[in-house]
């Protein structure tokens, strides 16, 4: 939530300049308030972890939040209940005369695939672009944010030589940035996946900046100047043993797979793994609700008409 100080205090300004929010007192009285409303976009398997993560970071803010869930009908989900699926979620011929204030579009296990390939790829076009007219800002996460990038800017995914599986070291590239408000020079996040979207393609969309990356993992989130489309390759939302969860996955299966790196004590998977994320992965949701919530109107059906 923003500080409300009077504008004639020096510390206004320069808070200003570095982008924290600050409001002063005639702004905050004419201010109304409602929760916001978040769509989250499930495209893991994993249904009920994934639900889980991602409504943790959201929580960790004071202002009200209703999160909608949305699947893809044109794809069964396989490890979940039917009941499941129809009590909690919806799908995008449900909701698309609905606004939101954000949406969250997740990562898939179908980056080995060509986009046109994927049996929802034709739903999940239709998704992206009613992010760009119903949404205030979304964030696409890891294939998420491939797909989105393909969709909006044609830009191709990579397939790396190995695949990019730990926790990763990065530095951020933007000082006065409100999404990484409060963040260290440089800070982990978790990554796995196969593919990436490369610096040097990313930087030719000249609406895009890069605001953090690493030398090991690549290029972590990019955003448009006006924060509607937020780009984020690692995976901040993971809790402590899904690293782990999916390399015994992997061994049980028989599958060659290396240990997570940066991740077990020693590089030991018989050992209790680290977490050395979890600040930033909250530090990076809480900013973007504060972001929400100074940008989105009131009349949550205004939502578009800016654009």
């Amino acid at each position: 939530m923003p500080v409300i100080i009077p504008t004639e205090l020096p510390a206004y300004d320069i808070m200003k300049n570095e982008n924290i929010f600050v409001m002063n007192k005639n702004r905050a009285e004419g201010q109304d308030i409602r929760p916001l409303e978040i769509a989250l976009v499930n495209l893991m398997p994993t249904k009920i972890e994934t639900e889980t993560q991602f409504v943790r970071l959201l929580s960790n803010s004071p202002i009200q939040i209703n999160v909608e869930f949305v699947h893809t009908v044109t794809h069964k989900a396989r490890n979940i209940s039917e009941s499941h699926m129809n009590n909690f979620y919806k799908n995008i011929k449900e909701i698309k005369y609905n606004k939101y204030d954000a949406m969250i579009i997740t990562g898939a296990p179908v980056e080995l695939m060509e986009y046109e390939e994927v049996d929802y790829w034709e739903e999940i076009k239709e998704i992206l672009d009613f992010s760009l007219t119903n949404v205030t800002s979304t964030m696409y996460i890891c294939w998420g944010a491939q797909a989105a990038l393909y969709h909006f800017y044609k830009l191709q995914k990579k397939m790396l030589n190995a695949k990019i599986f730990g926790v990763f070291e990065h530095e951020k590239k933007h000082e006065t940035c409100m999404l990484l408000n409060g963040f260290d020079d440089i800070f982990y996040v978790p990554h796995s996946r196969h593919t990436e979207v490369t610096k040097e393609d990313i930087k030719s969309v000249s609406e895009l900046a890069i605001l953090a990356e690493s030398k090991d993992a690549g290029v972590h989130i990019a955003t448009t100047d006006d924060y509607s489309k937020i780009f984020v390759m690692g995976h901040s939302e993971y809790d402590s043993l899904t690293l782990k969860n999916e390399y015994d996955r992997d061994v049980s299966q028989g599958k060659s797979i290396n240990i997570p790196i940066n991740y077990y004590p020693g590089n030991d998977p018989t050992k209790s793994p680290y977490v050395k994320w979890r600040s930033h992965a909250n530090l990076l949701f809480k900013n973007w609700i504060n972001i929400i919530y100074q940008e989105t109107p009131f009349d949550i059906n205004e939502i578009g008409g800016h654009r």
